[in-house]
């Protein structure tokens, strides 16, 4: 070999020579490695693992049984058993079943701040050229447009929160009011989707009425009226806990008495009546409506439902009758798009189900 090849190619070292073995190996075992996506990367985070010198594979599922049906785990200090409602809680870590108690408890006061509250009679002492009806066709129309985009109905009570609280603070006329309820749900939608609308696409579902620029304008009034507090509870937040009580104290899952609660309760956001309630007061009196339309024979309150929701019978009466006033058409007749969506077999019908003409005044007796 001549010098300038030499030059070229530098001696190969001991080190240089560990080195690529090294390599070399890597890739062999990178190779012979299966590549594992996402989705069948275990969820470990809310598991119950026991402490194990012999490594296994556990899956979540298995845990949870194990944790709800065995008293003791090998692992130290770990709760198997939750108190009362609680102890349904921990098959669904999502219910946070140990600590439902204090959240819902700090839930409560959080709804009771007055930022977060609309005033209950806006429509007199703000409001020049809107009426409650014109709101409810507003809501009834905004359930249609939360089916069209296939919105979570977390997404739909925040929008109507919006839009009573900036009602609340600002004058609005008719002709911008559809305006202020597609820029609520915007912002709701960014608050709660994985994929939200885009702005165009509110607009056309307003058939063009205002243009990309109003939209986002208006986004920008709500947001700096409200003061970006857009994360407050509502009416669906309690009414999963409340139905979940009712659901327990009965023994049974039945999903009649979930859409039916569902219904009754966006029947509630149509009327304007129900916006002095606080949210939690609603979703009790929604429990109470739905257990007497189901089992009008059977007194639809109980004293675990006195416990967890915080409230008496008597306490819901006056919300209970609007609302059965609204489930019998006696009010909001007009607004079918509720009436409608809550018409398919895939909520077992639940707005075609009968149900007695009056409450009895017993029923708004204290339990013990």
């Amino acid at each position: 070999m001549s010098m300038a090849e030499n030059e070229m190619c530098p001696p190969v070292t001991r080190a240089a020579k560990k080195r690529a073995a090294a390599a070399a190996l890597v890739d062999e075992q990178s190779a012979n490695k299966k590549r594992v996506v996402l989705g069948e990367l275990p969820n470990m985070a809310n598991a119950i693992v026991a402490v194990d010198l012999k490594p296994k594979r556990i899956t979540k599922t298995k845990q949870l049984k194990k944790a709800v049906t065995t008293k003791t785990t090998s692992a130290p200090n770990v709760k198997t058993e939750y108190a009362d409602i609680n102890a349904t809680s921990s098959y669904d870590p999502q219910m946070c079943g140990p600590y439902a108690s204090d959240i819902y408890e700090y839930l409560h006061k959080m709804e009771m701040e007055p930022k977060r509250r609309p005033l209950p009679n806006y429509l007199d002492k703000v409001q020049k050229d809107v009426t409650a009806n014109m709101r409810g066709i507003l809501v009834d129309w905004l359930v249609e447009v939360a089916e069209e985009y296939k919105l979570g109905s977390d997404t739909l009570y925040l929008s109507v929160s919006y839009i009573d609280r900036f009602l609340s603070l600002s004058t609005v006329n008719r002709q911008r009011l559809q305006l202020l309820g597609v820029s609520s749900m915007l912002i709701a939608s960014k608050y709660e989707e994985i994929s939200p609308p885009h702005v165009e696409e509110f607009c056309y579902i307003t058939d063009n009425t205002y243009t990309k620029e109003e939209v986002v304008k208006m986004e920008a009034d709500i947001l700096k009226s409200l003061n970006f507090e857009m994360g407050n509870p509502t009416l669906l937040t309690f009414l999963r806990r409340f139905t979940n009580v009712a659901k327990e104290n009965h023994k049974t899952t039945n999903l009649q008495l979930e859409f039916l609660g569902y219904y009754l309760a966006e029947l509630s956001l149509l009327d304007y009546s129900c916006v002095k309630f606080l949210p939690s007061l609603v979703a009790a009196s929604v429990v109470f409506l739905a257990k007497f339309i189901l089992h009008p024979k059977m007194h639809p309150w109980c004293s675990t439902l006195k416990k967890y929701s915080g409230y008496k019978p008597d306490d819901l009466k006056e919300c209970v009758l609007t609302m059965h006033d609204l489930y019998l058409s006696r009010r909001g007749g007009s607004l079918h798009a509720l009436r409608e969506k809550y018409k398919h077999h895939k909520f077992k019908c639940v707005s075609t189900m009968p149900s007695p003409p009056e409450i009895p005044p017993s029923y708004f007796d204290d339990v013990n």
